[in-house]
């Protein structure tokens, strides 16, 4: 996915898995890893509330503040959760149809955007949140830290 913009509904497989779920559809996402590691798991995860998570999401959120920036908010779990505590979110993914599922489910500010094309001014968030399996769409650890190093305060 790096270098190119946001998805076109034939490159959207993460987006169709999405919403067939959120249509209560029997789906499941195949994962694998460079390192040769599959694995099959249900996208009920996407979707899951507070209670649901692992304790390290549980955990990392408590240090959340301010404006919020979620990148490659998929279903819009943390979005959501988030947005009802009060705090200021903004949902980002490359996925037009994982963004349509978060409008869908009430998130009021998502917007499809690729990571590699960041083009917040600085200062514009108080907090990044990259929850799940995100920080993969970087590619390597070098290119996040220059990404988004400008949009937090």
């Amino acid at each position: 996915m790096l270098g190119r913009g946001p998805l076109k509904e034939d490159q959207d497989a993460f987006g169709h898995m999405l919403w067939a779920h959120y249509r209560g559809e029997k789906v499941f996402e195949i994962i694998e890893r460079d390192d040769g590691y599959v694995d099959a798991t249900d996208p009920s995860k996407y979707f899951s509330g507070y209670e649901d998570w692992p304790m390290i999401q549980k955990k990392a959120i408590e240090f959340v503040k301010g404006r919020v920036l979620d990148v490659g908010c998929g279903a819009g779990r943390h979005s959501i959760y988030f947005q009802n505590k009060g705090f200021d979110v903004l949902g980002i993914d490359v996925s037009p149809l994982a963004i349509k599922i978060c409008e869908l489910r009430g998130l009021k500010n998502a917007k499809v955007m690729a990571v590699e094309v960041l083009n917040f001014k600085p200062n514009s968030f108080d907090t990044i949140i990259m929850l799940g399996n995100n920080f993969g769409l970087f590619g390597d650890f070098k290119k996040p830290k220059g990404s988004l190093k400008d949009s937090i305060k």
